[in-house]
């Protein structure tokens, strides 16, 4: 508690004592002095509460110094009390009141009306300071409010009319503060949220909430109409209302939404336009494979298998084109997943070689393969992903390389338990790459060099698809050149070590495969040439096939006759072959309505297969095929199937 400072003057130096004995407490600080003069330096330079002041004393009396002390804009408010041996005449006593004093003390003082007076003075003392600290306060915030940006305002709970308003409310809602005084804060509202509001201003009244924010459509004086945020407290049968226009960040908020939706449109599009393009693309790609295999079992010379070589390798080269643009779309669309099991290593490694040896003796260059003896045989790998990366990474090693040698180089790092750390390094004696195109070459679409396309030809996207694999993995891939002599890219994670997988007899593709006994399939698929390459492979099997070039006919032959098997293309026009898949598993009769059916997909996203699946088929095989494939997925359904034909 802060002391209240009273201050004594008397010309006796006893008189002083004696109050000062009487008065002393913790809560008060006493100025003493026996000089008028003095009295008048001290309460200039101290914060002087209360005065107790003799009346008689040589050169300047009691009532010249208080009046002194009343016409000093610093002083006036001391509170006096004259401390008197004089006579209690009325004439002394109005004398003294019309000096400024407060009160008197009469000589010889008796102590306890003594302290009974001051310690009333002192309270008083305190509550006025305590008012004026809060008048300073109500000032500050009433200096707050009139130039506050917000609209601030009092509401009459009762009524829900505005008492008070800042002059904010012209500079928002257009209207002067004597044109809302007195109005319902309802009726600034739009008549679509006014029922709202008042039921909201009735909850705040019911709950006696401190605070609750609300946004609601104003109306402005012009008829405009803003959004509006009214964060308000309730106290006193008093509603205290805060409005700001929100209306900039609504309209930041809508311009986001729509954003959002039309990214995701775009994004829906994007995934529409790559599904059938990977249709349009892979299904003739299909038929050209397929072609070529049937071709292949043919009577042929020499130049005939050369050619058919070099049809095979540009087709799986388009293959390989198409599957990169596809994989870069659905990593930036989120939906490429990371499928780990036990494989073997070295075996991926030095598959992987042996397909890129043949490029590398082509070009007269040297291919080299080291592998850490200490580098676990099995692991837990996504094999398909990691030949992918290394695939990429060898075959733009070699293409970029005219003389010298490509390296390929794997070493452990680190091992923790049952984890390993290893570092693939791929090392190449090629063009290079300058300094200011490192960072741009895992981009998409970019190459080391202008020029580079015409050169060597390439997308350009292989790099891009190798570092996002590599970061899907959870590695490193970091690279280092110089221009003319080479490069090396290294590409580092952690493996989990496994146990050697169960191997698997996988049927050659060379290998003849065994013919089907009475069995019958409907192949729907409307283009041409695949109807052409299904129907030879399945007769080949002694198959018996018939065509439904459309989903609707697929429809009518399973309603007419019996089949052992369906092979269903998913894109088909009129009814496709997620819909035909439903109406035969929905709509028809037994044996029908359970025959196995397997999607033949041009597509290569995921959720088209489990759309598929999800649609009643029993599994789906992804073009181009190879025969095997299909040979191995009919056996599989077909053992477990079992059609009675009608007699």
């Amino acid at each position: 508690m802060t002391p209240v400072n009273i201050l004594i003057v008397d010309d006796r130096e006893e008189n002083i004592i004696a109050l000062e004995a009487l008065l002393s407490r913790n809560d008060i600080r006493l100025f003493t002095t026996t000089s008028p003069n003095d009295a008048l330096k001290i309460a200039w330079e101290n914060p002087i509460a209360i005065a107790l002041v003799d009346v008689q004393m040589p050169g300047m009396d009691g009532f010249e110094l208080v009046q002194m002390l009343k016409s000093n804009p610093r002083t006036k408010d001391i509170m006096v009390i004259f401390v008197t041996a004089i006579s209690k005449e009325t004439k002394y006593a109005v004398k003294g009141f019309g000096a400024g004093a407060v009160d008197y003390l009469y000589k010889p003082l008796d102590p306890y009306i003594t302290s009974a007076k001051v310690d009333a003075f002192i309270q008083l003392a305190r509550s006025r300071d305590e008012i004026r600290q809060k008048n300073d306060e109500l000032q500050d915030f009433s200096i707050v409010v009139k130039n506050s940006a917000d609209i601030i305002c009092a509401v009459d709970a009762d009524t829900l009319r505005i008492r008070s308003v800042n002059p904010a409310v012209e500079a928002i809602l257009g209207y002067k503060q004597t044109e809302v005084l007195g109005k319902s804060i309802i009726d600034l509202a739009i008549d679509a949220d006014r029922d709202v509001f008042r039921k909201k201003l009735g909850e705040i009244i019911k709950d006696n909430k401190s605070f609750s924010v609300s946004e609601f459509q104003f109306n402005t004086f012009d008829k405009h109409v803003i959004w509006v945020e009214c964060r308000a407290s309730y106290r006193n049968k008093t509603i205290f209302i805060n409005i700001s226009d929100s209306s900039p960040q609504k309209s930041y908020q809508l311009q986001l939404i729509k954003s959002k939706e039309a990214a995701e449109y775009g994004k829906k599009v994007k995934e529409t336009f790559l599904a059938n393009m990977s249709h349009e693309l892979r299904t003739p790609v299909n038929g050209i494979i397929g072609l070529s295999n049937l071709l292949r079992k043919t009577p042929l010379n020499d130049q005939q298998n050369g050619l058919l070589d070099m049809l095979e390798t540009s087709s799986r080269s388009l293959l390989g084109v198409i599957n990169d643009v596809l994989d870069i779309s659905k990593i930036e669309a989120g939906k490429f997943s990371i499928v780990r099991a036990p494989n073997n290593l070295k075996a991926i490694v030095n598959s992987v070689a042996g397909l890129l040896k043949f490029n590398a003796d082509e070009k007269n260059i040297e291919f080299i393969v080291e592998i850490d003896n200490d580098v676990p045989d099995t692991l837990m790998v996504d094999s398909l992903r990691l030949n992918q990366i290394l695939m990429n990474l060898l075959s733009n090693a070699i293409k970029f390389t005219d003389r010298g040698y490509v390296k390929l180089t794997v070493s452990v790092l680190q091992k923790l338990n049952d984890k390993v750390k290893l570092k693939f390094s791929v090392e190449d004696t090629g063009i290079g790459i300058p300094t200011d195109r490192l960072s741009k070459i895992f981009e998409s679409f970019e190459q080391a060099e202008d020029d580079t396309t015409n050169k060597y030809g390439g997308t350009g996207l292989g790099l891009t698809i190798v570092k996002k694999l590599i970061e899907l993995k959870g590695g490193d891939l970091t690279v280092s050149s110089k221009p003319g002599q080479g490069s090396v890219f290294n590409f580092t994670n952690w493996f989990n070590t496994a146990n050697a997988p169960a191997t698997e007899k996988t049927p050659k593709p060379d290998k003849k495969l065994a013919p089907f006994v009475n069995t019958r399939v409907l192949v729907a698929e409307d283009n041409m040439i695949n109807q052409f390459m299904v129907s030879k492979i399945l007769k080949d099997w002694n198959v018996e096939v018939e065509i439904a070039d459309s989903g609707y006919k697929a429809i009518d032959k399973l309603k007419e006759d019996t089949y052992d098997l369906v092979l269903m293309d998913t894109h088909m026009p009129g009814l496709n072959g997620y819909q035909a898949a439903r109406i035969i598993r929905m709509e028809l009769e037994e044996p029908m309505r359970s025959v196995p059916i397997i999607s033949l997909s041009a597509s290569a996203f995921e959720h088209e297969q489990l759309e598929a699946i999800a649609a009643g088929m029993n599994d789906v095989l992804s073009k181009p095929f190879e025969a095997h494939e299909l040979h191995a997925k009919m056996t599989k359904l077909l053992k477990g199937s079992a059609i009675k034909k009608p007699v």
